[in-house]
């Protein structure tokens, strides 16, 4: 995979900002009447999504094909997870790609909220990234590892420590597990809790990180660049960490989002992904 280059980036995300311009809340209105339904796809379709790789694949992949269709794509670029779903809710975003499925399971639990998931589309293997020290096999007795502290992601890292033979964690925490639910830790590794975010940026002070996809990718790390990494293949990763098109219940249905998912469902799609972001983002399909 290429790596993300700085100008790349901003060229991104002033083509979003060009673009985020306020807009009334689609879907309000009631099915039955035709004109609604061909009125609301002619608006354009507001989506909010973290930079990389999912506003990327919006912008430079999925937009120009769904122009050729009349559907207009209006990327947010945003990076605080739960506003994204937040804005989804009120309105203020007609639908977002950025989360798997455990993260929008969560969300909906704590928050009373009914989005939905509309289409799995794609896979960011987790990675353990070196730091301080590069050989995770002989790892040193107190080792400083971060983890993402969110309460789906922290659990997935600690899954992979353990899949590793580094700790041992509580079967009843699974994947919500956090780091009070080690019960065997023989290498006394310091496991150091740290918003997804700054994962990248705090590298050069632990021994190792384990780092969420998209902020890896945007940082410009590759999947190759880790010491370790999850099993794609494995089926509980497959059906919990997918990353999904989620939207409101009364939107689900909305043909601009369904001609969304039919272009991210192809073999050109695939073909996108294995030469853009190389084994860092796999195709879910």
């Amino acid at each position: 995979m290429s790596n993300l280059s700085i100008t790349r980036r901003s060229l991104l995300a002033a083509a979003a900002a060009l673009t985020a311009v306020p807009l009334a809340a689609c879907g309000g209105a009631p099915a039955e009447q035709g004109s609604d339904s061909a009125e609301t796809a002619s608006e354009p379709l507001v989506i909010g999504a973290t930079p990389s790789p999912h506003a990327e694949i919006l912008n430079d992949f999925a937009a120009p094909l769904l122009e050729e269709q009349g559907v207009s794509l209006d990327v947010r670029e945003m990076t605080d997870y739960p506003r994204i779903n937040a804005d989804t809710v009120t309105g203020d975003l007609d639908c977002n790609y950025y989360q798997h499925i455990q993260y929008l399971d969560n969300y909906n639990e704590e928050n009373g909220s009914d989005l939905v998931n509309v289409a799995g589309i794609h896979y960011e293997p987790m990675g353990v990234f070196p730091g301080k020290s590069s050989d995770i096999d002989s790892v040193a007795d107190g080792a400083v590892i971060s983890v993402p502290n969110d309460p789906t992601n922290e659990g997935r890292a600690l899954m992979l420590l353990q899949d590793l033979g580094l700790i041992t964690l509580d079967e009843a925490a699974g994947y919500e597990a956090t780091a009070k639910d080690i019960v065997d830790n023989p290498h006394n590794l310091e496991i150091l809790e740290q918003e997804a975010a700054v994962l990248p940026a705090t590298l050069a002070d632990v021994d190792f990180s384990i780092i969420n996809g998209n902020y890896a990718i945007d940082a410009g790390f590759r999947i190759e660049d880790a010491v370790a990494v999850e099993n794609a293949e494995s089926t509980a990763i497959r059906e919990q960490y997918v990353n999904i098109i989620v939207t409101r219940p009364e939107l689900e249905d909305d043909p601009r989002i369904a001609a969304l998912v039919d272009v991210l469902k192809t073999d050109d799609f695939k073909a996108y992904l294995e030469e853009t972001f190389g084994e860092s983002v796999q195709a879910a399909f």
